[in-house]
């Protein structure tokens, strides 16, 4: 089991992945752990560098996405923050980010259909309740990205799929329609430049919150392989499910053990967790390099 991250500063937030340490009243640590979560369940075995690599990649669209939409990002330091003693515990895993009030949906943008929405478009022609054309293949590129929204369940709980109606009802239709469209020109803005690098990001989630001022801003993590579904786009084709560069591997695993999905999950294999950090690995390799 991997071995908690204890600071002196006081932690305000353990999610499935990130814990959150306060700074002061408007700036927070926030740190990424090995831990990862399946099927919304936290996994007992740790995966081997996985809080570097994800705080590496996200660190690296918040840059290159900062052009579209404000971002959480400070300007200071962990070293700043942390004391010297304390701060290899940290290093490569934190940064320091704003306070903001979290927009109450998770902002989830699909560009092609496989998965929970490919279940559903099989037995309505819908995906979230949205219509698309008949006679799509399994993974195949949708006319153009489509914005389903999700609740923003506790750790533990199950996100679940909103119509953009009941996004709106739950925090407004103006903040709705600008979550909606600023999260499709982030996803169109990395999917050109993924594409770069031989990568298709089929789907992501954006996590959004607004700042003492009502701006809207990029928050959490973003483009990572926990948050997003990535491709190689040479052994992409419809009507497969191609191989990813995310924890789907893992999640294989764990569905080839006829695992309920409660908790607490099978114990994973060393085997299995390296294998899933060198996919994390590899799409930080991919792009970045």
């Amino acid at each position: 089991m991997s071995t908690p991250i204890t600071l002196s500063l006081k932690k305000i937030y353990s999610g499935k992945v990130r814990d959150l340490y306060e700074i002061d009243d408007k700036r927070m640590l926030m740190v990424a752990t090995d831990r990862l979560s399946a099927f919304d369940v936290i996994l007992e075995q740790p995966i081997p560098e996985k809080g570097k690599i994800l705080t590496a990649i996200s660190n690296f669209w918040f840059d290159k996405l900062a052009g579209v939409v404000p971002n959480h990002f400070t300007g200071d330091k962990v070293e700043d923050v942390v004391s010297a003693a304390e701060l290899p515990l940290v290093e490569g895993r934190a940064v320091v980010a704003k306070r903001l009030k979290p927009v109450a949906v998770e902002a989830i943008v699909r560009g092609y259909i496989v998965g929970s929405g490919w279940k559903e478009y099989q037995k309505s022609g819908t995906v979230c309740g949205i219509a698309l054309p008949a006679g799509l293949k399994e993974a195949a590129k949708l006319p153009q990205p489509i914005f389903t929204p999700s609740t923003k369940a506790a750790v533990g709980d199950h996100d679940e799929n909103i119509s953009f109606a009941q996004c709106e009802a739950i925090i407004g239709a103006e903040l709705a329609a600008k979550v909606r469209d600023t999260a499709i020109k982030l996803y169109t803005t990395a999917v050109e430049y993924a594409a770069t690098r031989g990568i298709i990001i089929a789907d992501t989630k954006f996590e959004f919150g607004l700042d003492e001022d009502g701006t809207l801003t990029l928050m959490d993590e973003v483009l990572t392989p926990d948050s997003s579904r990535f491709w190689p786009a040479d052994s992409y084709a419809e009507g497969s499910n191609p191989p990813s560069f995310d924890k789907q591997f893992v999640r294989d695993w764990l569905e080839s053990t006829g695992w309920n999905k409660q908790a607490p999950a099978p114990a994973v294999p060393a085997d299995v967790a390296q294998k899933t950090a060198d996919k994390y690995r590899e799409a930080l390799t991919r792009l970045t390099a």
